[in-house]
């Protein structure tokens, strides 16, 4: 049996259901002597994993995240790096990553305390800016690294890489975006902004990264998967004179410049995720995208 002592919740308060399940989790927990703790911040004061352990205390056996999709997003960029599990209990719209509904964690739970319940590992992406040989931007993401024009849309200019991995050290051009923005995402990632912008939709556990440029001015600029050994490298072009914007995993912004190098590559650590397999991922898919025909069975 899995030894819990210590669990973290993450709460998105904007959900009505929100405050009764995190009573319902307390008592629960309570009930088994395991210790539960609300994360003290919010989106806009994310620690750095560096930091993390001194935020929590001893840090936690268990993170509970009471939410949707996003509120998972938020967690794993903390949590992965200290290789924390994470537990997903859905109370937004039905979400590929978040597959537990609220009336079936506790049985899951003890399902997982007993090892019969999967823990997906997903790969995370490392995020670091070359500015002027200074490292500008540090971060992490679960699902995806966006550049693109910030504010009104135009199209901005690209120079994109691979190096290392498969390519045995050597870098290799991947040739130059002029498109509204890029997306490079991990296959977590492929279900969200990539695959609205015509990306392929990748197995959860798949070690690969998408690379999808968004709006294309050259139509035969098209997505494509590379090993998740290399690194991708894009350049701002210096002749690029709109503001462009690093975003992560839709939640962090940062503000780009002309001649930035941005080196997007496999994180050291992944994300552990409680009950949120292969099957759950796809009966996801065939709910979201109907592909059971309808059928209340499939």
């Amino acid at each position: 049996m899995t030894e819990i002592k210590r669990a973290l919740m993450f709460v998105n308060s904007h959900k009505t259901e929100a405050p009764s399940l995190v009573e319902e989790l307390r008592a629960e927990l309570g009930r088994l002597n395991i210790e539960a703790l609300a994360y003290p911040g919010g989106a806009a004061d994310v620690p750095a994993a560096v930091d993390a352990a001194s935020v929590f205390g001893t840090l936690p056996d268990l993170a509970f995240c009471l939410g949707g999709d996003g509120t998972v997003l938020f967690a794993a960029r903390i949590l992965a790096p200290l290789g924390v599990p994470i537990f997903p209990i859905n109370i937004g719209t039905l979400g590929f990553i978040a597959v537990v509904h609220p009336g079936q964690w506790r049985e899951v739970f003890e399902e997982w305390r007993q090892g019969r319940v999967c823990v997906s590992r997903r790969l995370m992406l490392d995020i670091t800016v070359d500015r002027r040989n200074t490292n500008a931007v540090s971060a992490c993401c679960l699902n995806d690294a966006v550049i693109s024009a910030s504010g009104i849309a135009k199209i901005i200019r690209l120079e994109v890489s691979s190096t290392g991995g498969a390519l045995d050290g050597q870098t290799m051009s991947l040739g130059r975006y002029r498109s509204d923005g890029l997306i490079v995402a991990t296959p977590t990632g492929s279900t969200a902004y990539s695959v609205a912008a015509g990306g392929p939709i990748l197995d959860p556990e798949i070690d690969a990264l998408i690379i999808n440029p968004i709006c294309p001015f050259t139509l035969s600029n098209r997505p494509i998967v590379v090993p998740a050994g290399e690194t991708v490298i894009v350049e701002v072009e210096a002749e690029q004179r709109g503001a462009v914007l690093l975003t992560v995993d839709g939640q962090q912004s940062f503000p780009l410049e002309p001649g930035d190098r941005v080196f997007i590559r496999k994180a050291p650590r992944e994300a552990k995720i409680v009950a949120s397999g292969r099957r759950g991922f796809y009966r996801a898919l065939r709910t979201k995208l109907n592909w059971s025909g309808g059928s209340p069975n499939a």
